[in-house]
């Protein structure tokens, strides 16, 4: 793959991220079930950051995708502790299985297993295109484009 394929999907994977992310701030509802609830809100400043990232990324070449690689890091750490880890542990550090269970009860689910916690597949979805965009933001170029790349 050349540097400026790299490049671009990097910038794909970013802006879907971001886009995918926006659904959680006004929310989708399908019929009785939810694809995500809306919390613009309580947490709009959650959007702004990956979107600040994601601009320095584009604009400061190696210290931009430090800054957005490591928020990306954090924020999969973070998404990785409130939801696969208390699938694969039966509990966590925010609150209790029940309570999450209850909470995201009306969501669109791809698995559903009687009283334990499955991620809902809004977050499956958020935690791909996160490690994804990661992935892709770490092995695309620094700079622009180089005309041997063209």
């Amino acid at each position: 793959m050349k540097n400026n394929e790299r490049k671009r999907l990097a910038v794909i994977l970013n802006v879907l991220l971001l886009l995918w992310y926006a659904l959680s701030m006004f929310g989708v509802r399908i019929g009785d079930a939810y694809l995500v609830e809306g919390a613009f809100r309580d947490e709009w400043i959650f959007l702004l950051i990956p979107t600040l990232t994601f601009i320095l990324y584009l604009s400061l070449g190696k210290t931009g995708k430090v800054i957005h690689l490591a928020w990306l890091s954090m924020w999969f750490i973070t998404q990785f502790l409130s939801h696969e880890w208390y699938s694969i542990f039966g509990k966590g550090f925010m609150g209790d299985v029940e309570g999450k269970i209850d909470y995201f009860r009306n969501c669109i689910k791809l698995i559903n297993l009687p009283g334990r916690y499955v991620p809902d597949l809004y977050h499956i979805v958020l935690h791909l295109l996160i490690v994804a965009a990661f992935v892709s933001t770490l092995i695309a170029p620094i700079q622009g484009v180089s005309e041997s790349d063209v």
